[in-house]
């Protein structure tokens, strides 16, 4: 039986090890390019980048493996949570899933090390240094979207129930009692729930296919891509006026950064207005069921509706896929 699934309020466990594979690869760039351009600079100012390439990068390849224990299922409570997990993993169970990195993706000859308390303590505290440089200066947009995903996810589980909500994955997953199958470029990847449940995590960072923990016998758990909407670039100046005179220069130029989920902290910026205008725009377009608006703590972000999007399409072309959605990649553990 498919059991309960749960998508849990906090989840950041996975941005660690995805954002270190956006490193690793072009795909997708367009839709992180704004955070790469960031990242680079905060490694080279702060010294991190030979850390990075020769640590982290090694132990978290773009690749069919990496280690679980180094996303441990308390990430999901916070950050020190997650670290602490690592610093106590068995030494058994560090010693095993290196002895699979280094056989199914290659592992550095300094790996076995990680046996040992004080340098898993080593990697911790790099770890918490990468974290504090790339991720923590954009955790209020990063935790908008992935609140206003869970949002949906969990709005979808009432309306239409646990296997319907799996068939919004996408084709690459499939539920047939009592197995979950995820789709991978060189194999299948069968879920055994057993009636224990999933686990549901959406990642940001996560890209193209659904991700699961390599060893069947850890609780299951799904990351789950963020749909990433590629922001429309205007087709001619003409079409570009004529938004413009429908909805007001401002206004217009609201909608095309909404289209790619904007906070209102965001819009002022960009805009060179204060944060009280934005929110007088935004609640008109709101107002005019063109966008959506979900609150996290203090932090709103905006989204298009349908008709917005449709509004918008009308005055603009797409230069990129519209969305990343499930595709084939890796084995096993399968790659983002």
């Amino acid at each position: 039986m498919l059991g309960s699934i749960r998508i849990p309020e906090l989840p950041r466990g996975p941005a660690l090890a995805f954002s270190l594979h956006r490193f690793q690869t072009r795909r997708g760039r367009w839709a992180y390019a704004g955070w790469y351009r960031t990242a680079r600079t905060e490694l080279q100012d702060r010294g991190l980048d030979c850390m990075v390439r020769t640590l982290l990068l090694p132990l978290f390849p773009r690749a069919a493996y990496f280690p679980d224990f180094l996303t441990p299922a308390q990430a999901g409570e916070g950050l020190d949570a997650g670290l602490e997990a690592i610093v106590a993993t068995p030494r058994r169970r560090v010693l095993r899933e290196v002895g699979i990195l280094a056989r199914v993706s290659g592992a550095p000859a300094w790996a076995p090390a990680l046996a040992d308390r004080e340098t898993r303590g080593d990697l911790v505290r790099a770890l918490r240094a990468y974290h504090d440089a790339l991720i923590a200066p954009h955790t209020e947009i990063l935790q908008a979207r992935l609140d206003a995903t869970r949002s949906d996810l969990a709005r979808g589980l009432i309306d239409q129930g646990a296997e319907a909500l799996l068939r919004r994955l996408g084709p690459r997953v499939r539920w047939r009692a009592p197995v979950l199958t995820v789709d991978y470029s060189a194999a299948e990847r069968d879920l055994h729930l057993n009636g224990r449940g999933l686990v549901l995590i959406p990642s940001y960072f996560c890209w193209g296919t659904p991700v699961s923990l390599a060893d069947p016998g850890l609780p299951p758990v799904l990351l789950y891509p963020l749909l990433h909407e590629a922001p429309p670039q205007p087709a001619d100046p003409s079409a570009q006026a004529t938004l413009a005179a429908l909805l007001g220069r401002t206004r217009a130029a609201t909608l095309h950064l909404i289209a790619a989920g904007a906070t209102t902290g965001e819009l002022a910026r960009a805009l060179g207005i204060s944060p009280a205008t934005a929110t007088h725009h935004t609640t008109s377009l709101r107002n005019a069921h063109l966008i959506t608006s979900h609150r996290h703590t203090t932090t709103v972000l905006h989204t298009l509706t349908p008709l917005g999007a449709a509004l918008l399409k009308a005055n603009t072309q797409q230069d990129h896929p519209t969305a990343t959605r499930p595709t084939a990649r890796g084995q096993g553990r399968g790659r983002a």
